[in-house]
């Protein structure tokens, strides 16, 4: 996984993009999987784009570089990273899936509003055991806490007019 952090103010510096660039071809030769330009586009895009984008959004800025590129690939490509552990799935069934740079534990707040999702960290969540109810049900292999309800800027701007 990398060890990196999507939240960012301002854009990303060169030598840090070339660093992830790098640490990208390396996961994914060690996965066996061959590095392609596009696969590097596509998760240049994703580092550029920071938070949580989804599909839509990664496709949109990978086809002004590749015309050519196919929502089908953006797609299959981002699945992929996150099989090799490049990036993190987020978003509940009947949502957009969001994918996240953010490979190292943590949270999300999701804004019921305006759709924003902002990681956090917090280690009583982390220290968070497994409820007997849920021993039985399978094998965990990982676990994140999601708060949802009016971010900041909505709850000041938006109040009970939300969608």
């Amino acid at each position: 996984m990398l060890d990196n952090c999507a939240q960012r103010v301002g854009p990303m510096k060169p030598a840090e993009l070339q660093e992830r660039l790098n640490e990208c071809a390396a996961a994914l030769r060690e996965a066996g999987v061959r590095v392609t330009p596009q696969r590097l586009a596509i998760y240049e895009a994703v580092a550029r784009a920071g938070g949580h984008p989804d599909v839509e959004t990664v496709f949109g800025a990978v086809r002004r570089r590749l015309p050519t590129v196919s929502l089908d690939t953006v797609y299959r490509t981002l699945h992929l990273f996150a099989e090799v552990g490049l990036l993190g799935v987020v978003g509940q069934s009947g949502e957009r899936t969001r994918f996240d740079t953010n490979t190292h534990p943590h949270h999300h707040f999701v804004c019921t509003c305006c759709g924003a999702m902002e990681d956090f960290e917090a280690g009583d969540y982390d220290a968070l055991g497994l409820p007997p109810p849920a021993a039985g049900l399978g094998r965990v292999q990982s676990a994140h806490v999601e708060l949802r309800g009016l971010c900041s800027r909505c709850a000041k701007t938006r109040g009970q007019n939300c969608r």
